[in-house]
């Protein structure tokens, strides 16, 4: 295998995501200068949902009219639109237009309705343009998506984001039967200024998103590249040998490390090497896993780790960001595809997410709050479920790139299938009915 590839196929992973992920991480230095405030979380959420009409139109357009679109064109024609719109971001976000006799942001809202878009149809375009290359690149790019979250949480943690000091400040506490005002010492939570603006944040964004551009081209044009498309049968990660090519067309059933092709497809899916109800099964973890991984729990972050204190907060954040790419690159080395094994890895991540949650709900006293071991389990479920469903997610990319490239497209549109259900559901339960509460890293009122 290529180094030079493997990393190529790692830039363009990064490029996938790297977008939004870095404004989701930027909120708590845009949304004090901006009219919507915390609102535009909810904005953001809805954007994101609106913005899988680029998904939806290359999933219909491979449905029906199969190699009609120019799957080359359209990644190029994405990723050059996400480094303009980067780098529009960074000199107009703070720009306001009065609509219905208010100001709002909407150079920020529409700029980021396109970045969304960016993001979304990388999902189905991405990953079928990585049936190219040989299978062992399928799991660099995983390592590249996950570097996606990693990378601007890194930057935005030196940057200063969301930095809070617990300062002593003086109220007035008016007693019973006093006419004169008692003072009273309480903790207030603090921001400190950043070490660097959002505009320059923002041109690393766009700076990443043209190194995915170039990552793209060399991917296309560079000899070291061709030399690594597929020249052969690839079946499950092994690529068949001539002899044993000639064996098959005899009647042999070849076989892999991994599990046993039927000699006769099970199902017009693919290559027929799974059954329709394992099909079905494959789809729903993916879909869930992605509902959960990417808004059902994200969405609750703050409720769950907050009331265990800022540094709880930003531990568990930048840990479950580095348990990403850890994921993939674990898949590297222990490829497991037993189905069996999947749904035994998502129950348990499931587990842990259904513990989050629940933290979440029972914000802002959950359980452990003032004990050491509280902070040390919520950062260690934080891991936990990152590392366990991404490496579900990444064995299922791979399960499904052996099964061609339509089966990658499917891929694609299921991730974004599930994350549309997850913000259904989360949506209102968050900003609509307000069932969670935030809890205050200064002060804590539990008994």
């Amino acid at each position: 295998m290529s180094l030079f590839t493997h990393i190529l196929a790692c830039l363009l992973g990064m490029g996938s995501w790297v977008s939004i992920n870095g404004l989701w991480v930027e909120l708590p230095l845009l949304v004090p200068q901006i009219p919507e405030g915390w609102y535009l979380p909810s904005y953001l959420s809805v954007l994101i949902q609106m913005a899988n009409v680029g998904p939806l139109f290359v999933t219909l357009m491979h449905r029906f009219q199969p190699g009609k679109l120019n799957e080359t064109a359209v990644i190029y024609f994405i990723i050059g639109l996400g480094t303009a719109a980067s780098l529009l971001l960074a000199l107009f976000w703070k720009e306001t237009t009065v609509v219905a006799g208010a100001p709002r942001s909407v150079a920020l809202l529409v700029l980021t309705f396109f970045l969304s878009t960016v993001d979304c149809t990388s999902s189905v375009t991405f990953l079928p343009f990585m049936m190219r290359l040989k299978p062992q690149y399928l799991t660099t790019y995983y390592i590249g998506e996950g570097l996606s979250g990693l990378l601007p949480a890194l930057v935005a943690l030196v940057q200063g984001v969301g930095v809070v000091d617990c300062v002593n400040v003086t109220a007035a506490a008016w007693a019973p039967n006093q006419t004169a005002a008692a003072a009273a010492t309480e903790l207030e939570a603090r921001y400190q200024p950043a070490n660097f603006s959002p505009e320059v944040f923002f041109y690393f964004l766009s700076a990443m998103m043209l190194v995915c551009l170039v990552a793209f081209l060399l991917l296309n044009h560079h000899p070291a590249v061709a030399r690594e498309h597929r020249n052969g049968d690839y079946t499950n990660g092994v690529k068949a040998t001539h002899g044993r090519s000639q064996a098959s067309e005899k009647g042999a059933v070849r076989t892999d490390p991994f599990r046993v092709v039927n000699p006769e497809p099970r199902s017009g899916f693919g290559t027929g090497a799974y059954s329709t109800r394992e099909v079905l099964y494959i789809f729903g973890i993916l879909a869930w896993v992605n509902a959960l991984t990417n808004v059902v729990v994200p969405s609750v972050q703050s409720y769950s780790c907050l009331p265990y204190g800022n540094k709880a907060y930003h531990l568990s954040a930048t840990m479950a960001a580095v348990a990403n790419p850890l994921a993939c690159f674990i898949a590297v080395f222990i490829p497991i595809r037993s189905l069996l094994s999947m749904g035994v890895l998502t129950c348990l991540g499931t587990g842990v997410a259904a513990y989050i949650v629940s933290m979440a709900a029972l914000s802002p006293c959950p359980l452990l709050v003032h004990d050491t071991s509280g902070v040390v389990l919520i950062v260690c479920a934080w891991i936990v479920f990152v590392l366990t469903l991404s490496y579900v997610k990444v064995i299922i990319g791979v399960i499904l790139r052996d099964e061609g490239h339509s089966a990658l497209v499917w891929c694609g549109a299921v991730v974004q299938l599930g994350s549309l259900l997850g913000a259904v559901t989360m949506f209102p339960l968050v900003s609509v009915y307000s069932l969670f509460s935030s809890g205050d890293p200064c002060n804590s009122k539990c008994p």
